[in-house]
């Protein structure tokens, strides 16, 4: 038996050959690798006790490992191989998760506090893994309970009871994740039918990372270009100083960011918009050059933004305890945290350039399948549009949401060509709304009120009047509570869009853009009441991804009774 309380450490010291190489064996899933572009946390001390305890049991053939642990290898997707092996491994896996993870803001079921059994900000778990003898494949049995509440509860419960005690729920832990937490079982086998983003837009990358946001994002052009001047003109240690710049990172230092700008001889015209959060588009000075001004501009995807564009925002997965409604659009470049400070954004933009010809960003493989049973080719953008109203439906999002915080998220495309036609029509609104290209944004539904000097110095909401105070006197009115409320990934769009500006003076474009975002935000809650009347239509019967174009027998029924019909001809919105 092997009991313990490893460390916990996501930067290890201990970088021994021999427990690396043991720990690689958590680097593929299925036969395939991992494919994550950064699994250092598969180096965390503690996952490379566990593979210590995991080989010594093999060695001897039988065994018990008792350990208390960091809980993130229970459903983390970078975990997911190492999950796969311990069921290889070992005949039971019992897993006690007692929560506690500041990190992510965790709260109890019922909306109370949370507390960790450690002064820690991680969550925890006790594990107990059963090897029994010669182990047969894919037998292993895997069983799991938790404990929410305070601290005092948790160590009165842990002193009271054991295994035989406890309640605990047998899970079926299956591919391609291997969850060691309980899932939606009767929609996992649905979801994983879908057709993952990435296999309908091909090309994308994370937003870019500044690594000195304050520095080279600016509100406006003139502030950009003010501030581009001055820093590639002043001696590396005054523009430390003077742009409170710290210590220079291993991707980004002042004397490359300058020679950077200097190459470019200063021109205006690298000058571009840039989403920084929900809305608040602001500018950039891009030259596309790695750890230059810029630390990393993913010039091999934002510089297809540079052109006549529009791109779609999703995340790989959620840790913050927030509904799930991380997706939005731009027709700029896009900052990795435009979408929530925890977690990276992704974009996928709609076109690419290659030899100034412009290119739709659709998987061939989906192209040709919607081809095949609609008999028709939709364009990119009509994709797009219907991709963008299944994510804002909020069935959709609340049914899966589980599964959106562990990976990239799936779509389901129906079969019914009209369906998708007015999925689609939905999608195109608002696209266009958030945007900011609406027609509906002629008559905003805020008002800006009082005498003053227009400066954010306190901010509060009045929800009996409708109305968003910036100071003493002067205040948005119109504003229904759950406009004010309204969430885009991890930030309350207006609220934080204000934050922002605390201590600035309004200008009248920020008055207009404010009651034009408002706006936005009042119109989409009501089309995703409308996605939502349409939505338990999309998944009736669903297009199921396969890895090639789909085998059209399946559906060779349905195909011969749209073409006899008039649904075919009933639109021609993709073409």
């Amino acid at each position: 038996m092997i009991l313990a309380n490893p460390p916990y450490f996501g930067m290890s010291a201990n970088k021994g050959e021999w427990i690396t190489d043991l720990v690689g064996d958590y680097k593929s899933v299925d036969g395939k690798p991992l494919g994550e572009k950064n699994p250092k946390w598969l180096l965390d001390d503690y996952v490379k006790f566990i593979r210590f305890a995991e080989w010594k049991i093999n060695q001897t053939g039988e065994g018990v490992v008792g350990y208390i642990t960091n809980h993130s290898y229970l459903d983390n997707p970078t975990f997911r191989g190492m999950r796969q092996h311990l069921l290889k491994s070992f005949d039971e896996i019992y897993v006690l998760d007692l929560h506690g993870n500041a990190l992510k803001g965790q709260k109890c079921p019922d909306g109370s506090k949370d507390e960790n059994v450690f002064d820690i900000k991680q969550g925890v778990a006790i594990s107990f893994f059963v090897k029994k003898g010669m182990k047969q494949k894919g037998d292993c049995k895997v069983f799991h309970s938790e404990i929410w509440g305070l601290r005092d509860k948790k160590y009165n419960w842990l002193l009271t009871n054991d295994i035989n005690s406890t309640e605990f729920e047998e899970l079926q832990p299956h591919t391609p994740f291997y969850f060691f937490i309980p899932q939606e079982e009767r929609y996992a086998e649905l979801y994983n039918k879908y057709w993952k983003i990435t296999d309908v837009f091909s090309i994308n990358s994370v937003g870019i990372v500044t690594a000195r946001d304050k520095l080279t994002i600016q509100y406006t052009p003139d502030e950009i270009w003010k501030i581009v001047k001055d820093f590639s003109s002043l001696g590396e240690k005054r523009a430390r100083e003077k742009y409170e710049l710290g210590d220079d990172a291993r991707d980004w230092q002042i004397s490359l960011a300058q020679e950077d700008l200097k190459a470019t001889g200063l021109n205006k015209e690298l000058i571009v918009p840039i989403l920084y959060r929900p809305f608040d588009v602001r500018y950039t000075y891009y030259t596309g050059h790695s750890r230059g001004f810029i630390c990393m501009p993913r010039p091999e995807v934002m510089y297809h933004m540079l052109n006549e564009n529009v791109a779609l925002l999703v995340h790989k997965r959620k840790e913050l305890p927030v509904p799930y409604s991380h997706f939005l659009v731009t027709d700029t470049l896009s900052e990795h945290c435009c979408v929530s400070i925890k977690t990276t954004n992704y974009h996928f933009p709609l076109y690419v350039y290659e030899n100034n010809q412009k290119k739709e960003n659709v998987n061939s493989n989906l192209a040709n399948t919607l081809n095949k049973i609609y008999g028709n080719k939709p364009k990119a953008e009509s994709i797009l549009h219907y991709v963008y109203a299944i994510f804002y439906s909020n069935i959709y999002r609340s049914k899966y949401e589980e599964f959106l915080k562990s990976d990239f998220p799936r779509v389901p495309l129906t079969i019914d060509y009209n369906l998708f036609i007015e999925m689609g029509k939905l999608g195109r609104k608002l696209v266009d709304l958030h945007l900011m290209k609406s027609k509906e944004l002629k008559n905003p539904i805020a008002k800006f009120q009082g005498d003053g000097d227009n400066t954010v110095k306190k901010i509060a909401y009045h929800e009996e009047e409708a109305r968003v105070y910036i100071n003493k006197i002067q205040y948005f009115e119109g504003i229904r509570s759950d406009v004010w409320e309204y969430l885009i990934g991890g930030y309350q769009v207006l609220s934080k869009w204000l934050k922002y500006r605390k201590g600035r003076k309004l200008s009248l474009e920020d008055i207009r853009h404010f009651c034009e975002v408002a706006t936005v935000l009042h119109n989409t809650i009501e089309l995703q009441d409308e996605i939502d009347g349409l939505y338990p239509d999309v998944e009736k019967d669903v297009i199921e991804f396969e890895e090639d174009s789909v085998t059209m027998d399946k559906y060779t029924k349905y195909r011969a009774q749209d073409l006899s019909g008039s649904r075919l001809n009933s639109g021609n919105c993709l073409r």
